[in-house]
């Protein structure tokens, strides 16, 4: 089957589609299913604008409310994960994933679903090693912190995931896995990039723990996005024993989704003729979920998962074969998802808008159903839980802190997350300051404008094979492990030709994110990243 893979979507579904329709009248090329590797931007109205992180001249409407509301079908079943600019009040509703519109199904903040026989999985948001070992406590509204914390990958997550024993066709991050630049065309990469050099010389280019999960799942591919720019590698896995049969995983990263970029890819990938044409669960993944369900956490505290260390009873907590099919008889046998969508917001309306509706948290009944089907803890049910069991408390601390602000005149506040940096690095590879005042630096970027006169090229070539040195293999931990891998280089692809729309600006709404209104900072490479934008809406 055919399966299409976007990049950083950016709310802007009418003009993915309308690429995908284009290609079909010039090409007769149709994908079976999309797929979106976050910043998708499931904004469902003004409220949902002010749980986005992003500067302000980026906060649009955009037009998935247009699919939300259903004035509008997804004409292609299409499934994403979540990246570090969302509309995370939304997201959080469905922490098992959910339909966000009709045909158009989230992951969760982790998640397996199989297609057709193909079974893909993914992880949303970006990593920070300073929320990496909490729990999912944020919630609606957000404050400065919250609003980034939300979307910050935690390791519940990833040790789900690494329960996995069965292999994984497609795997989806938003952040690159550490390391993934030296299995392909660096020099290149380097050449459209020169302002990733520092963190790619120095191993700090990306997420320890995607890398962490690359070598553990080892995907037939991986696709990622982020850093707004298309690149490819090939992996090749070092093998546990000699019967073990060798693995590789094809890597791609694709670009945002914007006027001649190559932010789609066409993929053919190998079905099961005889499957469905219905998204559905995972057996294996349900079945993680119920053992790993006890392990939820809803708090701030930093905490690490079980391992096999002496401190644990148990930190295994991958499904047996007796848990899948207990999961299997749960179901019937029948795997199909419910097409189950609920609106659960007031949908935007461009003739009453809507600028000082406050964002609340909701408890989504997709979630609610999917938790008692399999017993399951509903996270925002506990976070709701935990804020009421923690009100009376709360108010006499509040209490407390204005008699403090009364005496000292101040009170102090925390810097935790005062610049939000992964402390992996000097500067941070992943997420942009939100200040859009920052002087914009005129750094070109490469990109190709495809001809419509001609097909794309689905083909892909390899180069050179490389050892790749000890010191950069990665462990969510920051550990550096000793093994040796192969690695070679990757061409790109086939590029299409997207249509131009615009879009409306909102005021932004908010205050400079460090109270400094006198201090303009945006990191460099973020500059260039996000200028590019501009560029081309002046060409």
């Amino acid at each position: 089957m055919k399966v299409a893979v976007a990049g950083c979507c950016h709310g802007a579904l009418d003009k993915m589609y309308e690429t995908l329709e284009l290609l079909q009248r010039r090409h007769n090329v149709w994908p079976d299913l999309l797929l979106c590797c976050g910043d998708f931007q499931a904004v469902r109205n003004e409220a949902d604008l002010r749980c986005m992180a992003v500067p302000a001249k980026y906060r649009h409407m955009q037009t998935f409310y247009r699919y939300y509301s259903g004035e509008k079908k997804a004409p292609v079943l299409t499934v994403f994960i979540g990246g570090n600019h969302e509309a995370s009040n939304h997201l959080q509703e469905l922490p098992y994933g959910g339909w966000v519109a009709p045909n158009i199904y989230y992951l969760g903040y982790a998640g397996v679903v199989r297609f057709r026989g193909v079974r893909i999985g993914g992880i949303s948001g970006i990593f920070k090693s300073h929320d990496y070992r909490k729990g999912h406590f944020e919630s609606p509204p957000y404050n400065q912190q919250t609003i980034r914390s939300a979307y910050h990958v935690r390791n519940i997550e990833v040790f789900k995931l690494k329960q996995l024993k069965r292999p994984i066709d497609i795997f989806m991050s938003h952040d690159w896995p550490r390391s993934i630049y030296h299995y392909g065309n660096k020099k290149q990469l380097l050449k459209m990039k020169s302002f990733f050099r520092q963190e790619v010389e120095s191993n700090t280019l990306g997420s320890p723990a995607a890398s962490e999960l690359l070598q553990h799942l080892k995907p037939t591919y991986w696709f990622s996005a982020h850093l707004h720019v298309k690149f490819a590698a090939f992996m090749q896995h070092q093998t546990n024993s000699k019967e073990e049969l060798p693995k590789a995983t094809k890597f791609l990263a694709l670009d945002k989704c914007l006027p001649r970029r190559d932010f789609l890819q066409i993929i053919d990938i190998e079905h099961d003729p005889s499957a469905g044409d219905s998204l559905e669960y995972d057996a294996e993944w349900i079945a993680v979920l119920k053992a790993t369900n006890s392990l939820v956490n809803v708090t701030q505290s930093s905490w690490n998962m079980p391992e096999k260390n002496g401190l644990h009873a148990k930190w295994d907590y991958s499904a047996t074969e007796e848990a899948i099919k207990e999961v299997l008889e749960e179901l019937n046998h029948d795997l199909k998802i419910p097409c189950n969508f609920t609106s659960t917001a007031a949908c935007y309306d461009p003739s009453k808008p809507q600028k000082h509706v406050e964002p609340v948290h909701t408890i989504n009944p997709q979630t609610t159903e999917f938790c008692a089907h399999f017993g399951l803890t509903d996270i925002n049910d506990r976070i709701q839980q935990a804020k009421e069991e923690g009100s009376v408390r709360g108010e006499y601390e509040e209490e407390e802190e204005e008699e403090e602000m009364d005496s000292t005149g101040s009170a102090e506040e925390p810097s935790e997350y005062n610049t939000d940096n992964s402390g992996l690095s000097s500067i941070n590879p992943d997420e942009i300051m939100l200040d859009e005042e920052g002087g914009d630096e005129d750094l070109s970027t490469c990109s190709v404008d495809p001809s419509p006169d001609h097909p794309p090229d689905f083909s892909a070539s390899f180069s050179d094979i490389r050892i790749m040195p000890d010191s950069m293999a990665v462990s969510s931990d920051d550990a550096m492990d000793s093994t040796n891998e192969e690695l070679e280089k990757s061409g790109v692809s086939k590029q299409v030709e997207e249509k131009n729309i615009n879009e409306r600006p909102l005021k932004r709404i908010g205050g400079n994110e460090n109270g400094n209104s006198g201090i303009k900072k945006i990191k460099r490479r973020n500059q260039a990243i996000y200028a590019a934008e501009d560029e081309d809406k002046t060409e």
